[in-house]
């Protein structure tokens, strides 16, 4: 009976060291975060990467980053996001409306952290920004008073100014928003609008060329994934046009446009860092309110300013966060 008793014993030993093999493992599991964005300059990770850092992760030893960008195509979007879905990534951060429409309809299990989005309910992403419901959640970039803050340094800018062209994507569900913010904004400042629609590389040049028609003094845009894309093209066309533009990005006066004023996106992008820290640790999407921006920027290039012939007023120039020389 006590030879029986021995290989009893040896099963047992062997069982407890799988057992503890396992939980090792489990232990040392690295959570794998995926970013999806419609082209690089939609998603700056050093602003999360910061944030991450911040709250004691680093990259590649406690968190690894699988980032998928769709260079332009947004018909790849889908197809990244089901990549991402099979890598069985802990969470997914999306680069604007395009990006987390694509993750939303890949899952509706795994989290979805949005860093940016500039109307969430209108893009039927969560229920509200109190109680979003479901698996995303995130940052939000809605604020009514940009719109008017955005016209009245334009104003200051262009003392005389009275017509604005206003460029954006009508099949953005986000816009329908912020040009009603732009139009209540206009209306007080006693300005007139030109709206100009932008639903594909081919309408970038006629816009401009409407907006010369049309006599605009100035533009500002309203953004979209498309136009990101494209804000080479952008830019330039606004240089060749003398067009005074304000851009809905700070990269955009980074790469040559002449104004931002709005949200300061690194901040953004380390309050994502926040989301995702709680989200590893058990919290729901559904239970974690959307958080609107609190902090923003004023950028001026004055290179573009002086390639345009525009001259911006002392008082402005004082007062913007960064001036590119």
């Amino acid at each position: 009976m006590k030879k029986a008793a021995v290989p009893s014993i040896l099963v047992a030993v062997v069982l407890l060291a799988v057992a503890v093999l396992a939980d090792a493992q489990q232990a040392t599991k690295i959570p794998r975060i995926g970013v999806l964005a419609a082209s690089i300059p939609s998603f700056s990770p050093s602003g999360y990467r910061e944030g991450s850092r911040d709250l004691g992760y680093i990259e590649g030893k406690t968190i690894i980053i699988e980032a998928r960008y769709a260079e332009g195509k947004f018909d790849r979007l889908p197809v990244l996001a089901a990549e991402l879905v099979r890598l069985k990534v802990e969470v997914i951060l999306t680069a604007g409306s395009t990006a987390t429409r694509a993750a939303k309809e890949a899952t509706s299990t795994i989290p979805i952290v949005m860093l940016q989005d500039n109307d969430p309910v209108a893009s039927g992403f969560v229920a509200s920004l109190a109680r979003p419901g479901g698996n995303v959640t995130g940052l939000s970039t809605l604020r009514p008073e940009i719109s008017g803050k955005r016209l009245e340094l334009l104003r200051e800018i262009l003392p005389k100014l009275s017509r604005v062209a206003v460029l954006g994507a009508s099949d953005n569900p986000g816009n329908a928003q912020a040009l009603s913010e732009t139009e209540l904004a206009a209306a007080a400042l006693k300005l007139q609008l030109q709206y100009l629609d932008i639903r594909s590389p081919k309408d970038i040049e006629p816009a401009f060329q409407d907006a010369r028609k049309g006599r605009a003094d100035a533009a500002i845009e309203l953004g979209g994934p498309l136009l990101n894309v494209h804000r080479t093209a952008l830019i330039d066309l606004a240089a060749k046009s003398r067009l005074p533009t304000m851009w809905v990005r700070r990269s955009f006066v980074e790469s040559g446009g002449l104004i931002y004023y709005g949200v300061n996106t690194d901040d953004l992008y380390r309050r994502a860092a926040t989301y995702v820290d709680k989200i590893l640790k058990g919290a729901k999407p559904a239970d974690l309110p959307v958080e609107q921006p609190t902090k923003f920027e004023f950028v001026i290039n004055l290179i573009t300013a002086k390639q345009i012939g525009l001259t911006i007023p002392p008082n402005v120039l004082v007062r913007a966060d960064k001036v590119i020389k």
